[in-house]
């Protein structure tokens, strides 16, 4: 295997879910691409102020246009690519939806493995929202690495 997509979410979880994929792309000599998808707006709006990958209080309500989000994904994959201290990490910011856009990166790519957090929902939220990691899951032919994330 030669080439790892880590997809990430702004998640607490971002970083436990970047030093595992790092890890495992590492240990098989593969490169590394960090993905972010940049849903739309609305996604964003609901979200929390947290600390996560140094962005304390991350202010997700004055971003307005698709750039600006595509730009705030960008720096937030920078950090983490700082935080794993690798300057040949390639990172992506794609708009979309989230299970679409990680398949045909992972597809149209050429990604050997797909590492994704999978959250402890239970079977009312997942029934209620979905799961990107299921959905990419029953749709993927790219073998997956999953990172089980509790607690964060």
């Amino acid at each position: 295997m030669k080439k790892v997509l880590i997809a990430l979410d702004y998640g607490l979880s971002a970083q436990k879910i970047a030093d595992k994929g790092y890890e495992l792309a590492k240990s098989m000599s593969a490169k590394v691409t960090l993905l972010h998808v940049v849903a739309d707006e609305t996604y964003y709006s609901s979200m929390d102020s947290a600390p996560f990958m140094g962005f304390y209080g991350y202010d997700f309500f004055n971003m307005i246009d698709g750039e600006s989000l595509i730009d705030s994904s960008l720096n937030f994959l920078k950090s983490i690519k700082k935080h794993l201290k690798d300057s040949d990490i390639e990172t992506l910011a794609v708009r979309g939806e989230f299970a679409s856009v990680i398949l045909e990166t992972a597809i149209t790519q050429h990604f050997d493995i797909i590492v994704v957090g999978s959250h402890s929902q239970n079977w009312l939220e997942r029934a209620v929202m979905g799961s990107v990691t299921e959905s990419i899951l029953t749709k993927t032919t790219v073998p997956m690495f999953i990172v089980p994330i509790k607690n964060y």
